[in-house]
């Protein structure tokens, strides 16, 4: 991630590790920071945070990552041996870009 992100791996609360940073307001008047990317390593099975699953891009690659449950814009799995290692770089770098697009 730090090499995709081109970020240095930084702690977001107590489980969250990220990588890079945006700012974020929606239509609601809601809103925050929060990392491009970023995964958390807890104990019934790992987090990957990227942009959106369903976007037109990201919902073709979801299909073929391995393993997962997902959820808007978190991806849920057992062990990294579960994905398709280059399906989830093509998501990570898609999941940046679209970061970048909306957010700057």
């Amino acid at each position: 991630m730090e090499r995709l992100s081109g970020e240095k791996a930084t702690m977001w609360g107590p489980s969250i590790i990220g990588f890079g940073r945006y700012h974020y307001r929606y239509a609601s008047g809601h809103e925050g920071d929060m990392c491009r990317i970023g995964f958390s390593p807890r104990k019934a099975q790992f987090s990957l945070y990227i942009l959106s699953c369903d976007s037109p891009v990201q919902s073709k690659l979801v299909d073929q990552l391995g393993k997962i449950k997902k959820a808007a814009a978190c991806i849920y799995f057992k062990k990294l041996d579960d994905l398709n290692l280059e399906v989830l770089e093509k998501m990570i770098l898609q999941s940046l870009k679209e970061t970048k697009e909306l957010w700057g």
